[in-house]
């Protein structure tokens, strides 16, 4: 069914602004589309020529990451001309000869000892550090 009060020249004014609204919306789109590949490949070949990053977080693309740090990792699990980190030895309790390590949950002596009073731990350990210098 036609209504006639209802022509093509009403129609054609309403079809343009809606055009010209699809094609600004497009052109937005596109620029930041395009901001975002600039900003990526800018990102790329700074990493790639081994320009320094700020603070923060590292990059979240894998690419990125790689080649952002360089380091070739060894099958040892270090990085090739570092030395691997040197761990701690062992504390052992400060009772005058026992030789079982000390554990934190205990207080920094061993299971058998763990009941001494504090004062007497302290005692052992300043008899310990003398005996040092």
């Amino acid at each position: 069914m036609y209504d006639a009060a209802f022509s093509i020249g009403e129609v054609a004014p309403h079809m343009s602004n809606i055009q010209s609204i699809v094609d600004d919306f497009a052109n937005q789109l596109s620029a930041f589309i395009e901001a975002q590949v600039v900003a990526r490949a800018r990102a790329t070949v700074a990493a790639a020529l081994g320009a320094k990053r700020g603070p923060g977080r590292p990059p979240k693309l894998a690419t990125l990451a790689a080649l952002s740090a360089p380091t070739v990792v060894a099958h040892l699990g270090h990085a090739v001309g570092k030395k691997p980190r040197k761990k701690a030895p062992p504390q052992l309790c400060p009772v005058p000869g026992c030789k079982n390590r000390a554990a934190p949950i205990f207080g920094m002596v061993c299971s058998k000892h763990k009941d001494l009073p504090k004062a007497k731990i302290k005692q052992h350990r300043e008899a310990r550090r003398a005996k040092k210098k």
